[in-house]
């Protein structure tokens, strides 16, 4: 018999339609052999670990974001709530949870604290059904009520998984493995459709309606450099060539395209794969990005994706024997439980088809209503799209108060978010710094957020809570009156400019994100609404600068009505504080009698003391004093003395005008003007140059 006969030649054929159906069936619990004993005590102590993480974030941040003190206090969200929506039923199922009994600040540590309790009721294997409504009730309680502080991925992934694992949890207040409460098939179709869509998903849209990176295989390109808390893994990354990145490209193509249509039709050898290839996939992601327990929770819902024998199989490779208990096929579903699941099941296709761009204009009233309030705000139905789109460049707002009337900023330091250039993020996943991601993520929209608006008011108020969420208080001596937000776009550095000077970002002003926050005369915070009124708010607590800006705005009337009585009086209050160019305003309104009276001897007063600091106008100004004699006696070698000094300050009139005093004075006094400037321009720069 040729080679080409033997059967071992014979390619092998491909399943059949209803051989891939029934594969399909098994991996979402309809038939086979499958038991889900072992795997189901270990997701489930997964997911009580990961809510541990969620709830310890909760208790240690719900002060800074919804306590009294806080950004967004409780109980002014129930009022704003109530005006909102006047029927109690419905207010409700917008913001459903547990602080409709109380917003005190009592109920909201009960609500953390029980949530907390749950997870470790989880972990420790007690009542696991009541403990997961336990996590997700309090969880639901938060995120429905802090509000710019939560609806992101995270949220939703932790509320639908524990709603969906309170039926494949077992029975009963300490069921061990659970073997009297084997899962329902409806149950094991529930968790495992939530993991195909966390897993599939994401890569569908990157796919179909993502962003263009995604397609062209520059995504990896910028992805670390704009992610919330890129980490020294994630830097290092960065750096490596784009055919790499091209690589990493196509991996997570076939994590979250290849690998879930593989687990959904290949059988086991396919789950083993998939399970490979997904954790491996999110362990990368989290060692070099950060995103809170969101990789973490991936990976204990990747568990899913073995069955009792796949696990018993593997260990027994180390010799080691796990007793697997017989297939349950016998189990039912409730008829309850089947009707949840191809109502959960159609709700997730409906919100994945809106994400792919099905249209929802003209839907019938009947199902727009009920799938936004009754679904949307509880969160139990997801789509999940994470980095589908990604963000051009890297953008940050920071803090920046100030005590002295804006003559000095400090910054507010963040705990994690990279601010400083040499600065780069610690590991912190599966920890979630829900206040700095937040503030990364607004600072990227279109419009000013005004979340950084109740943040500066916080700062300004002196909130204990808030100023907690940053690295320390840079005003331990005295309080700020004035916090700006300013604008920074960061770029990470080469290799070669991280080891000469230690920096791993270059960091560039772009803007001011809003107007800057200030209290005024009563003790109210206030924004200023325009960049005239910032100026007069730093004018008016003291800062020269500003009072001279403020009163050239007033000799020119820009932004305000000309007012040369107004323009003095500004001017005095910065010439009073030593800034030259003020002075000399000053005395040129006392020299023309514009805005005060006509007052040769104040001119002469003013232009002296800016001369004395450099300024070429006010020293050219002087001279013509001493020239005509006015406010000063007149001295035509003085007179050549100052206009020789705005001459070398660069006065183009005062050059022509040593020249003709020069002339008057003759050569010998001229040579006396010349050795005193140069005496009197050493003095100005030995004065310029101290502190």
């Amino acid at each position: 018999m040729s080679s080409a006969s033997s059967p071992s030649a014979v390619p092998p054929r491909a399943p059949a339609p209803t051989e891939a159906w029934r594969r399909v069936c098994t991996f979402f619990g309809f038939g086979g052999d499958e038991t889900y004993f072992l795997t189901r005590w270990l997701v489930l102590r997964a997911i009580g670990a990961i809510f541990v993480v969620v709830f310890a974030g909760i208790i240690a941040d719900q002060a800074a974001l919804i306590g009294p003190g806080g950004i967004f206090p409780l109980p002014d969200f129930f009022t704003e709530w109530r005006g909102r929506y006047p029927n109690p039923f419905e207010a409700f199922l917008r913001a459903p949870g547990l602080f409709w009994l109380s917003s005190r600040p009592s109920m909201m540590t009960a609500v953390a604290w029980g949530g907390l309790a749950g997870a470790l009721a989880l972990i420790l294997n007690l009542w696991p059904r009541l403990a997961l409504f336990a996590c997700w009730l309090c969880l639901l309680s938060f995120v429905t009520t802090w509000r710019g502080f939560t609806a992101t991925q995270v949220d939703q992934l932790m509320l639908e998984t524990a709603l969906l694992f309170i039926p494949f949890a077992p029975a009963g207040l300490r069921p061990r493995l659970g073997h009297a409460s084997p899962p329902a098939p409806a149950a094991v179709f529930l968790v495992r459709w939530l993991l195909f869509r966390v897993m599939f998903e994401n890569g569908l849209v990157k796919l179909f309606v993502g962003d263009a990176h995604w397609l062209n295989f520059t995504a990896l390109d910028v992805l670390y450099e704009t992610s919330p808390f890129p980490t020294i893994l994630g830097y290092y990354d960065h750096q490596l060539p784009h055919a790499w990145h091209a690589i990493e490209v196509g991996f997570t193509y076939v994590a979250e395209i290849a690998a879930p249509l593989a687990v959904l039709f290949g059988g086991r050898r396919a789950r083993w794969f998939g399970f490979i290839v997904w954790t491996g996939f999110q362990l990368g992601i989290q060692l070099t990005n950060n995103f809170g327990w969101l990789n973490t929770a991936s990976l204990g819902l990747g568990l899913l994706l073995l069955d009792d024998q796949m696990i018993a199989a593997a260990l027994h490779r180390f010799r080691l024997t796990l007793p697997v208990v017989p297939p349950w096929s016998s189990v039912s579903s409730p008829r309850w439980l089947r009707s949840a699941a191809i109502g959960h099941c159609a709700l997730t296709l409906y919100f994945l088809a809106v994400t792919c761009g099905l249209p929802t204009e003209g839907a019938p009233w009947a199902v727009a209503r009920p799938l936004r309030t009754l679904f949307a705000d509880f969160h139990s139905a997801n789509f999940y799209t994470l980095f589908g789109r990604l963000l051009p460049t890297r953008i940050g707002v920071e803090f920046e108060g100030s005590n002295d009337a804006g003559r000095s900023w400090r910054a507010y330091e963040f705990r994690h978010q990279p601010q400083r250039e040499n600065q780069i993020s610690p590991f912190l996943a599966p920890r979630y710094d829900r206040f700095e991601a937040t503030l990364q993520v607004e600072a990227n929209r279109e419009e000013p957020s005004p979340l950084f608006a109740h943040v500066g008011a916080k700062l300004l108020a002196r909130s204990p809570e808030v100023l907690a969420q940053f690295r320390r208080d840079p005003f331990p001596d005295r309080p700020p009156t004035l916090v700006r937000f300013p604008v920074y776009h960061l770029k990470f550095t080469n290799l070669a400019t991280h080891r000469a000077t230690g920096n791993y970002w270059i960091k560039e002003f772009v803007a001011f994100h809003q107007p800057l926050l200030y209290r005024n005369n009563q003790g109210a915070i206030i924004a200023a609404t325009t960049a005239r009124e910032e100026l007069r708010v730093q004018a008016t607590q003291g800062n020269p600068d500003t009072q001279y800006l403020l009163g050239v705005a007033f000799v020119r009337g820009e932004g305000v009505a000309r007012n040369l009585t107004e323009a003095a009086r500004w001017f005095r209050l910065a010439a009073e504080q030593g800034v030259a160019a003020a002075q000399g305003r000053l005395g040129s309104l006392y020299a023309s009698g514009e805005g005060v009276p006509k007052n040769s001897t104040e001119a002469a007063r003013w232009f002296r003391a800016a001369a004395e600091q450099g300024n070429a106008y006010a020293q050219s100004n002087l001279a013509l004093l001493y020239a005509n004699g006015e406010g000063v006696p007149r001295d035509e070698i003085e007179a050549l003395v100052w206009f020789k000094l705005a001459a070398s300050g660069g006065d183009p009139d005062a050059a022509k005008n040593q020249v003709v005093a020069a002339q008057h004075v003759g050569p010998a006094a001229a040579a006396r003007a010349e050795a005193r400037s140069r005496a009197l321009h050493s003095e100005i720069e030995a004065r310029q140059k101290k502190p």
